[in-house]
C-alpha cells in the first residue's frame, strides 16, 4: 500500500492530498529515511511525521483492506510517540 494512502486511510492525515504534501516537504519518515508519496509500506515498518504543532510516531499493525471507519483506524497502528511542539515563527 501506498503511504499516502495508509496515512489518509488511518485518519493520520485530513485527506491524501495532505498526506502527499507532507511527503513532499520532508516531513514523513518510514524507519527513519525521509518517504515520498509513492514508497510502499509493508507491518512492521515505523511511521513518522513530523506537523507543525506535533510529532507523531507509529508502528504499522496492518494494511486497511478497502475503506475503514475513523473509530476502528487506530487498529491498524499503534502509537509509539505523540508529543506536542511549540510553533515556532
Amino acid at each position: 500500500m501506498r503511504l499516502d494512502v495508509f496515512l489518509n486511510k488511518c485518519c493520520l492525515t485530513r485527506r491524501r492530498s495532505e498526506a502527499k504534501r507532507a511527503c513532499e516537504n520532508g516531513i514523513v519518515t518510514v524507519d527513519d529515511q525521509t518517504a515520498k508519496a509513492s514508497r510502499l509500506v509493508q507491518v512492521g515498518q515505523t511511521v513518522a511525521i513530523a506537523f507543525a504543532d506535533r510529532y507523531l510516531e507509529v508502528k504499522i499493525l496492518e494494511l486497511p483492506r478497502g475503506n475503514i471507519s475513523k473509530k476502528t483506524a487506530p487498529d491498524y497502528y499503534r502509537v509509539i510517540r505523540d508529543e506536542a511542539r511549540e510553533l515556532e515563527f
